[in-house]
């Protein structure tokens, strides 16, 4: 394999962590695991005995069941848990949490988590892959990773790309990530949203251009990454409503004609049409979404397997 001289850190918190010759390797490897998907019988053995561990204490539906097929498509068991029917809900601590956890001498975890750091805090004190499936408002690195990839299947390249990420950056982890990895691969990137839920420094920290309002943001965009208004993680009204949202930062098909002919039009989901974006645009021929759904098994396959085949060379087992 190409890349088998990276050097791969033991836990996956953010894109930050990898070179750009990490994320082609993870989507190299990903294109790879999708073809298995596509095949008759949709298993290969390299987790074969192998115990993943995936831990929501928040709630998702296609992040968890996309980490849960993925382990499964590589033979490995899986042991789900949730804040609700764990310890925690009898006010065990995370920490302890984690430590009956290794106990059962698993290979790797996979957490989301409603407070930012939380993952890191995990892989700091446990011996085997800490992978993060999403924390507060902080990251949510295979999100990203799975945006990468429909991009890169589409347009072939990242550098000279135009990228467009509109809507509540604030609050979205999802945001942050992909400024990371867009930018190391070479994209230019652009940030819109309404100034309620735009955080400063963004231009100094992560390169990227920003702007109150959405049309200069898609305009000539090659990309646009629409997200959802976090409300959950907003402290207060930040917005007047999801009607006055819709019409002065919701994608509809005449501001769509702002960017390029050939946009690729994004987002993470749960999608709430007709306020981020119209139902017209979310089913126009330019709309990836459902094809990021797909390519997230793909992306968790490859990051399953690089972190724990990795983990299982640098420490092998008698």
């Amino acid at each position: 394999m190409a890349y088998e001289h990276l050097i791969w850190p033991k836990d996956l918190i953010d894109l930050d962590q990898l070179t750009q010759e990490h994320l082609y390797a993870v989507l190299d490897s990903a294109e790879t695991f999708k073809e298995v998907s596509e095949r008759e019988i949709k298993k290969v053995p390299p987790l074969r005995g192998k115990l993943v561990v995936l831990f929501f204490h928040e709630n998702s539906t296609r992040t968890r069941i996309s980490f849960e097929v993925a382990a499964k498509r590589l033979s490995a068991d899986t042991i789900a848990l949730s804040a609700s029917g764990s310890s925690m809900a009898k006010g065990e601590s995370l920490l302890d949490t984690a430590r009956n956890i290794e106990a059962m001498n698993p290979d790797a975890l996979v957490i989301r988590h409603s407070a930012s750091g939380a993952p890191q805090f995990l892989g700091q004190r446990l011996s085997f892959p800490v992978l993060n499936a999403g924390d507060g408002a902080h990251a949510h690195p295979t999100q990203a990773l799975l945006d990468l990839m429909t991009i890169r299947q589409k347009k072939r390249r990242f550098s000279g790309l135009k990228v467009a990420i509109v809507g509540d950056i604030a609050h979205s982890r999802v945001a942050r990530s992909n400024m990371i990895g867009l930018r190391t691969l070479g994209a230019q990137v652009t940030v819109a949203g309404p100034p309620s839920m735009m955080v400063s420094g963004l231009s100094q920290e992560y390169g990227v251009r920003v702007y109150n309002r959405i049309e200069p943001a898609i305009d000539g965009a090659d990309v646009v990454i629409m997200l959802r208004i976090q409300l959950e993680r907003q402290s207060g009204q930040l917005f007047p409503g999801a009607r006055e949202y819709a019409k002065v930062y919701g994608l509809n098909s005449e501001r769509l004609k702002l960017a390029k002919d050939d946009c690729l039009v994004l987002h993470p989901g749960p999608v709430n049409q007709g306020v981020e974006l119209t139902p017209q645009v979310y089913d126009c021929p330019q709309s990836v979404i459902l094809e990021q759904v797909t390519n997230g098994v793909a992306v968790r396959m490859a990051l399953l397997y690089l972190l724990v085949d990795n983990t299982e060379r640098k420490n092998p087992r008698a």
